[in-house]
């Protein structure tokens, strides 16, 4: 595994003036995942939004880890139903289509 990709948590908390215990606990409660690679622990790019996110929801709006993990389930299911809704549509359309004609 090459680790150029990847961002090392100790230099993301320093970035956004955190503890890394917080990163710690979002991965205990399986909201990230984090890679341990020789002996240092890093991010994948892709989680960073959700990330970032999280850690202004828990430190400006004082959300705690309970409450980030609520906020997550419920943003998945929404970005779910909403990938549905538009596959609905698309479908909607293709058949509003073959009525016109």
């Amino acid at each position: 595994m090459n680790s150029k990709n990847l961002i090392q948590i100790k230099q993301f908390c320093v970035y956004h003036e955190i503890e890394n215990t917080f990163i710690t606990e979002l991965h205990n409660y399986g909201l990230i995942k984090i890679i341990f690679f020789e002996e240092d622990e890093y991010l994948q790019p892709e989680q960073l939004p959700a990330v970032e996110k999280m850690i202004r929801l828990h430190y400006d709006l004082k959300i705690n880890l309970e409450g980030l993990d609520v906020i997550a389930n419920l943003l998945d299911k929404i970005e779910v139903l909403q990938q549905n809704l538009t596959v609905t549509q698309n479908k909607l359309r293709l058949y509003e289509q073959y009525q016109i004609e």
